[in-house]
């Protein structure tokens, strides 16, 4: 009879903790993943570590269409060779529903059936615990799969699973870093004040990135009504204006001095405008060592600044105009990462409501450019 080994992942606590290490907060739409390459590299090593070959990876998510269907990015998920795509559904409000009792029946089910002699399990869901037990009892090693915080220590894990497990080790620190990214843009990316436009045209070839652009000041010692009206017919003479995608504004192609402007491949990357979380107002690093409202604040900074990576003027509006609610998704990001970094797997009230507060104070100090 053939040995196998599987894996199961609980992919909301994959993303979080990966995000976590990624940008300092769970908040799953701040990082793009690579998917293929990180299955491929989570297959290769469980198989090095048991020594079997995985008979499958038992993906569970929740449906990100009405109904629990499938997005694009799940259907190429579920065509990954040896992926079994299991999925839950998103309700009204945003959470998850049907995720944890898929992945727990699955456990205790196929752990008795002996589908497989080795499982690991990516999850630190404290819920699984009861999961993890049944298969064991019928003759299953079942062993943890915790994704590393920046500490280099398993993140986000339960006392109890870690307990009820039979062994638990870290994924690999460099399959986060390698297939996890940040969406913010590089600081590489964005010129600096002062920068010539043709440094900025040689970053944007070099990467597809959105890059925020400064309009060019125009030379304060010429008069722009001395100006001539520019013809492309005449050589020397600058190229006409441009107008510029989104905001409408005219924008010189090149300075009254003669420089180069920026090329139109510039102008299909520039956005009119972007969100901008100014500086803490106390040091985050300070913050988080402190109980209480420090570590609040420190929080709800640092799930407000992952959101601004992403977010557009538009999405400031309409996150502004639900206040007092916060949205699901950053909610639970505000409680998961406080009781990550507190310790504490249930947060009492003036926790919660404390963390909220801190989250509307930064979403208030929020500004556009």
């Amino acid at each position: 009879m053939s040995s196998w080994c599987a894996v199961y992942v609980d992919v909301g606590y994959l993303l979080a903790s990966a995000a976590t290490r990624v940008t300092g907060s769970s908040l799953r739409s701040s990082v793009e993943v690579d998917y293929p390459a990180l299955v491929r590299r989570l297959v290769e090593q469980v198989e090095t570590d048991s020594g079997l070959p995985v008979l499958r990876v038992n993906w569970y998510d929740s449906g990100s269409r009405p109904g629990g269907q499938p997005d694009h990015q799940q259907d190429l998920i579920g065509l990954l060779p040896r992926v079994k795509l299991r999925l839950g559904r998103l309700s009204y409000a945003g959470e998850q529903k049907g995720v944890d009792v898929r992945l727990g029946l699955d456990l205790a089910l196929q752990g008795r059936a002996r589908v497989a002699d080795v499982v690991y399990l990516v999850s630190g869901d404290d819920d699984l615990t009861e999961a993890v037990e049944e298969a064991q009892g019928a003759g299953v090693q079942v062993r943890l799969l915790s994704v590393p915080g920046v500490t280099g220590t398993s993140h986000a894990v339960s006392k109890h699973l870690r307990r009820a497990a039979d062994d638990e080790l870290l994924v690999d620190a460099e399959t986060i870093d390698l297939c996890v990214r940040s969406r913010a843009l590089a600081p590489g990316l964005v010129p600096a004040p002062g920068e010539s436009d043709d440094a900025a045209d040689e970053l944007v070839a070099a990467d597809d990135s959105v890059v925020v652009l400064n309009p060019v000041d125009p030379d304060p010692t010429v008069d722009p009504s001395a100006t001539a009206e520019p013809s492309t017919d005449e050589p020397g003479l600058p190229e006409p204006d441009v107008a510029a995608p989104e905001t409408g504004e005219t924008v010189p192609r090149s300075r009254p001095d003669g420089i180069p402007g920026p090329s139109p491949a510039v102008f299909g990357r520039l956005r009119a405008s972007e969100v901008v979380l100014p500086e803490p107002l106390t040091p985050v690093a300070a913050a988080a060592t402190e109980a209480g409202p420090g570590l609040w604040d420190a929080v709800a900074y640092a799930v407000v600044s992952s959101w601004c990576r992403t977010a557009t003027p538009g999405s400031l509006a309409e996150l502004r105009g639900a206040h007092p609610t916060v949205p699901g998704e950053l909610d639970r990001a505000l409680l998961l990462d406080l009781s990550s970094r507190s310790g504490a797997y249930d947060i009492d009230d003036a926790a919660r409501h404390g963390v909220r507060d801190r989250f509307w104070h930064h979403v208030g100090r929020i500004r556009l450019t």
